[in-house]
Parts: C-alpha cells; structure tokens; sequence
C-alpha cells in the first residue's frame, strides 16, 4: 500500500538535516528496514514476548546509529525518528482503487504494523478500511498461522471466504497454506528500481500490475 523506501529517507532527512546530518538517506531506510524481519523474529520464536511494530522500530533504530554516525541523538529525535514509520505515502494509485474496493468487499489490513500506526497511514493516505486487524490483535507477526486467521475470525469468515493482498509472494503463500484466497500486487520498485516483486512467485488466485488493475478483476 505505502511506498516505505522514498517516505522514510524523505521524513528522516528532515528530522536530521536540521541536526547537521548529512546521510546517504535512501541507504537509512534500507538499513532500517533491514532490521525488520531479524526484530521480529525474536517474537515469532518465542526469545522475546510481543512488542508492537513501534517497539521494534525503536530497538532497530537504536542499533543502527553506530552504522551512521549518529550520536547523542535526544530522546525526543529519537521518538520523532520512530514515528516517522506513521507517515508513510501511498503508492499512487491505492486510495482510489481501495474506495472502489470497499464498495464490495469488506476491507482491513492484515499487517505487522499496530494498530495506532495503521490509523495513522489511514488518515495520512485516505485508507477507507472497515477495520484495522493484524499483529496486534494476533500478538504474532507474520508469517504465523494465527495473524491470518485472527482476521477472519474478526469478521466472522472463514478463511475461504477471504482473500490477502500482498506484495510479497511469501505472505500469500502462508495466507494460501490457511485456505484464504490470494492476490499479488505488482510493486517491482518497493526497494529501489527494479528490486521488488514484478509478479508473484508462488500460485496466487489473482496476480495484479498495481490495486485498481485487481479491483478491475474483480469487478469493483
């Protein structure tokens, strides 16, 4: 839904710009994000107990300051660092299609992100959900069984009666192993030109050049 990789080098830049930083911005955030999965992890194997997604941004963050040269960073930066994951722009095209969207199907974001970030990218972007479900209401991230399944429990569905729509061909797979339905998004530029998913690599039920061609295919 968010182009993360160009919205947090911008946000960034220009909490540490005004510091006297001067940082390869983009390499920031790809840093950052890399420590996303590795963080989550020490959930999802029981080493840590569940923290939510701005919990874990934190503890990365603080890890990555050495790597940049970045040094008595106040508590206030730091927080205002942190939050920078709550200002996220979407992908061109992704409010539109999702109105169209929820004027047939029911729609809420299954994500590792919690549930005060998800309401904020919503207000930021537009997002019409119906409702916010994910990690924090699982006290998982994905790829774990129960995330998927605790959103289709929220709306009373089973999980054939649900479809996740994903970039990533291994959240789908881990979706389609619970029964649910699937849909790829193409975002072949997620982490720098031509770095992301062009089409899937796993059998999906709909694979989509970006959200309005999906809501094309499903008549929405």
């Amino acid at each position: 839904m968010v182009d993360w990789r160009k919205s947090v080098a911008r946000e960034a830049e220009k909490i540490l710009e005004l510091l006297g930083y001067k940082l390869d911005w983009l390499a920031f955030a790809d840093a950052w994000r890399g420590e996303y999965q590795p963080g989550m992890e020490e959930v999802r194997s029981g080493r840590q107990p569940f923290a939510k997604l701005d919990v874990l941004h934190r503890r990365n963050l603080e890890r990555l300051l050495p790597r940049f040269g970045l040094q008595n960073l106040s508590d206030e930066v730091l927080d205002d660092l942190t939050l920078v994951w709550h200002r996220l722009d979407a992908w061109p095209d992704v409010p539109a299609a999702l109105a169209r969207l929820k004027r047939k199907f029911w729609l809420a974001p299954v994500s590792n992100g919690n549930i005060s970030l998800m309401v904020d990218l919503a207000r930021r972007n537009h997002f019409p959900w119906d409702a916010i479900l994910g990690a924090e209401v699982a006290h998982d991230f994905k790829p774990k069984p129960a995330v998927y399944l605790a959103a289709c429990a929220a709306f009373d569905l089973q999980p054939g009666e649900c479809m996740m729509v994903a970039a990533h061909s291994n959240d789908l797979a881990a979706a389609a192993k619970l029964g649910l339905r699937t849909a790829h998004i193409a975002r072949p530029d997620e982490y720098g030109p031509n770095t992301g998913e062009p089409a899937p690599t796993v059998p999906v039920d709909f694979a989509a050049k970006e959200l309005a061609d999906l809501a094309d295919q499903l008549g929405a």
